[in-house]
């Protein structure tokens, strides 16, 4: 019998990462990890096939250390997979909505259900990830205590559902990316694509301005950016981009050569499908662009 493929998340059964593994590639098994790190570590290493790693939230914003993490691990961008989000409050046998006094999850979701839990007059307590919450609730029997976690955590460890979706938001989606050891890029020419990259400009004058502009003068979309800093140096600004084509097209082609000019620095993550999710953007459910 042919060994199943495994892919690796971080956080624990029943976290909402958890959950994407599950949609999007059923027939892989899905692995644990306790950071986003080791998570990296197990597809460097051969010990999974991929990872899926959240990169952003439509609430929340960008996922921290996942570029960081990007940048030094060498790995590539094969596929990304926007995950609707569900906080369902949880709670043990016996629990109902008057016997809670507090509850539990990840600092985001707390945040993501903050009207639900103001209009309750709960107490808010943080935890690693939604699932820990709801495994340590399990555990506590207490019906003073309740959780915030997805419902594959509500079957995984027994709780009942309390109230379901409590997200403040109805359209409360996670964009994640999946992390291959070996470069998969899509062919050019089957559907839309997604192109992710890293860059860091020179330093001199407008050369961010510069780097960029071939895309506009191209007609390149990007759809986002975001700096962030490496190294502990105000001056290493590198770039995180997302652009809606592929290099071989010879628009995109010509805005990759004048960014090139402009940086010193300059990696393609990976060249993959655009999610179908993406076709259904409206004004509303845009993921936030981080600056």
């Amino acid at each position: 019998m042919t060994e199943r493929k495994k892919i690796a998340y971080q956080g624990e059964p029943g976290a909402n990462s958890h959950v994407a593994c599950m949609e999007r590639y059923p027939r892989f098994t899905p692995m644990q990890c306790p950071t986003f790190e080791d998570a990296f570590d197990e597809v460097h290493s051969g010990k999974v096939d991929l990872a899926m790693i959240p990169i952003e939230n439509s609430v929340a914003g960008r996922v921290a250390d996942v570029h960081t993490l990007l940048s030094s691990a060498r790995l590539h961008i094969i596929a990304e997979h926007f995950q609707p989000i569900r906080h369902h409050l949880l709670g043990t046998k016996g629990t109902t909505l008057k016997t809670i006094k507090s509850v539990e999850s990840h600092v985001q979701a707390l945040g993501q259900c903050h009207k639900f839990i103001r209009k309750h007059n709960l107490q808010p307590i943080v935890t690693a990830d939604t699932a820990k919450s709801a495994h340590d609730v399990a555990k506590a029997r207490n019906k003073a205590r309740a959780a915030l976690a997805s419902p594959l955590a509500a079957k995984i460890y027994g709780l009942k559902v309390l109230a379901p979706d409590v997200q403040d938001v109805a359209y409360n989606t996670t964009r994640f990316i999946v992390l291959s050891r070996e470069r998969q890029w899509a062919p050019h020419g089957k559907g839309p694509t997604v192109t992710s990259l890293m860059f860091q400009v020179r330093n001199i004058p407008g050369a961010l301005y510069k780097a960029l502009g071939g895309f506009a003068t191209s007609r390149v979309n990007m759809t986002k950016l975001e700096s962030y800093m490496e190294y502990g140096s105000f001056l290493a600004t590198q770039f995180y981009a997302d652009v809606e084509g592929h290099p071989d097209e010879a628009e995109m082609a010509q805005a990759l050569e004048e960014l090139k000019f402009f940086s010193k620095e300059l990696r393609i993550y990976g060249v993959y499908p655009a999610d179908p999710f993406r076709a259904t953007f409206s004004g509303k459910t845009r993921l936030r662009v981080v600056k």
